[in-house]
């Protein structure tokens, strides 16, 4: 039988990477990762426009370069006849926006609006609308509108709505130039197939959208600011398709940039996280996926919808036909130990890195693994980049108490890691409190296959078995799997994800277990980390806050 093969191609933060996939195995038989020519811009615009203080833009060009090189790479190194490739599908990280005008081109094309903030693409990570969050929250609260307890009772200043507001408070002409205000994921899937078809899982959980009620009505967007109250009609888009939904096929221009064949069937964009959960084979309920990268994204799908404390949103079918889709996650994991290395570890332990072959990371984790639970006397927070689940407050710090003259940088290191596992523990524990259990725990990304130790910690921490991905490239295998989805079984693919997953999905044979002496050391530190997260997060002492507003004046002053 003649081969057939999918591509998916998964937008970071930092680069993108395509993958192609044979459909009957899921085998990766070729990637390519382009990293973005204008990175993160979080301090300047390309021309030196000075930005503001937890901005992060991103340029809309960029994307299209990935398909531009990433794909015809994977057909080099592959062999293969792009004929034999019957879908494509991309996933995102989200909630990226991007305002463009009537022929979907991003208003930062425009040669006179190049300089203004504003016009570029809002990346998930730009921060700088949590009044606008703020606003938001109070307002909605104040008319009681049932939406809030859907996200965990806050909407994050990362999601549509708050991004929107700031765009209109601080440069209304541009909200006014804007013909559509997209999701990136569903702009770069316009450019591939001309078409705009909104996807469900971004409009669900970034965009207050609900399959059964809609957008909020015009009246809360009017309490908002009367210049919205009809967002969704003038700037949005009320036809909203399902995850799998086939957006178009490749149209001739695409084709001939990339490629592969005109006509090729594309399905509807993604978020990254959200796509991975049948690359790892899961298509039942109380599952949930970690996806560890830079941040960390637990997703996960019910047969019930309950309101769940700090969760990110729950949307039917956002993740899989059928069930809720709960999400809530991390805002700062692998952002976390990347900053440690740049900044805390002297010169002595990269020249002792250097001499014995291995990386940093890999030498701390070597010193880090030998110490014995709560050896070091050190307990941190994982607020280094705020807290997204289940406090919602991206304004929150790092913190670690505990060190002394004698602390070493293993030591430091290994406290990290075990924040981000004490922060994981809290968002399952909230889960499991509001009735959806959380069964079992599987991990995918990077950091997954390449630190046992951190996984082991995970494992002690939570108490669950931990089953790793087989895949190093998740979520660009679970977007080349709803690829093949669109395409469906008349032609090579699937009819529905959950066939496709049933042969494409796969979990490493090796499962982290807990150990029963480390899960009773762990229970006492995660009490005492529980103690501090709930006094510095939930209002007894606001210091992070006020130190965050003192250091904003100081810089004001510059």
């Amino acid at each position: 039988m003649e081969k057939k093969y999918s591509i998916g191609v998964d937008y970071g933060t930092q680069s993108g990477r395509a993958v192609l996939v044979d459909v009957t195995n899921g085998e990766i038989l070729a990637q390519a990762v382009k990293e973005y020519t204008h990175g993160v811009m979080d301090e300047f615009l390309p021309d030196g426009t000075k930005l503001g203080p937890d901005w992060a833009l991103q340029h809309p060009a960029d994307y299209l370069e990935v398909l531009e090189i990433t794909i015809p790479a994977v057909l080099k190194e592959s062999q293969i006849n792009p004929a034999d490739v019957i879908g494509m599908s991309i996933d995102f990280t989200a909630c990226t926006i991007l305002p463009v005008d009537e022929k979907g081109t991003p208003l930062c094309f425009h040669e006179d609006l190049k300089k203004e903030p504003h016009a570029w693409l809002k990346l998930w990570k730009h921060h700088a609308a949590q009044g606008q969050a703020n606003k938001l929250n109070r307002i909605a609260e104040e008319r009681g509108e049932d939406f809030l307890a859907r996200y965990g009772g806050k909407i994050s200043s990362e999601w549509l709505v708050p991004k929107v507001m700031q765009i209109l408070d601080e440069a209304p002409y541009i909200y006014d130039k804007a013909a559509r205000i997209m999701e990136a994921a569903d702009w770069v899937t316009m450019q591939l197939t001309g078409k705009e078809a909104r996807n469900s899982c971004t409009a669900g959980y970034k965009a207050l959208w609900h399959k059964q009620k809609g957008y909020p009505d015009k009246e809360f967007y009017k309490a908002l600011d009367p210049r919205i109250e009809n967002l969704v009609e003038e700037k949005l888009s009320t036809d909203i398709y399902p995850q799998g939904a086939k957006a178009g096929e490749l149209t001739e221009d695409m084709a001939s940039r990339i490629g592969l064949k005109a006509g090729t069937a594309v399905a509807v964009g993604n978020v990254d996280a959200h796509v991975a959960v049948p690359a790892v084979g899961i298509t039942e309920p109380n599952k949930m996926l970690m996806i560890i990268g830079t941040s960390t994204c637990d997703i996960m799908v019910s047969e019930v919808e309950k309101v769940v404390p700090g969760m990110c949103g729950v949307v039917e079918d956002g993740v899989l036909p059928g069930f809720y889709g709960y999400e809530a996650g991390q805002s700062c994991v692998g952002d976390h130990f990347e900053w440690f290395v740049k900044n805390c570890v002297p010169k002595a332990y990269y020249d002792e890195a250097e001499a014995k072959g291995m990386g940093i990371h890999q030498l701390l984790t070597e010193k880090a693994s030998k110490l014995k639970i709560g050896e070091s006397g050190l307990l941190a927070l994982d607020w280094w980049n705020g807290n997204r689940s289940c406090l919602v407050d991206v304004d929150l710090t790092g913190l670690m108490m505990g060190m002394t003259l004698t602390t070493k940088p293993e030591e430091m290191y290994r406290a990290l890691i075990e924040a981000t596992a004490y922060g994981k523990n809290m968002i399952i524990t909230t889960f499991e409190e509001s009735g959806v259990p959380v069964d079992e725990l599987y991990a995918c990304g990077g950091i997954s296959k390449k630190n046992p130790m951190m996984m082991q910690i995970y494992a002690d921490v939570t108490g669950k078995e931990i089953f790793i991905g087989a895949s190093d490239q998740s979520p660009a295998l679970g977007a080349a799997m709803f690829g093949a989805v669109a395409a469906g079984s008349k032609n090579g693919g699937y009819d529905s994800i959950f066939d496709a997953a049933k042969v494409m999905g796969k979990v490493e044979e090796k499962t982290y277990k807990p150990i029963p002496e480390n899960v009773e050391a762990y229970k006492k530190l995660y009490a005492e980390f529980k103690i501090l997260h709930d006094y510095f997060g939930r209002g007894a002492n606001d210091v992070m806050k006020r130190l965050k507003t003192i250091k904003a004046e100081a810089r004001k002053e510059n």
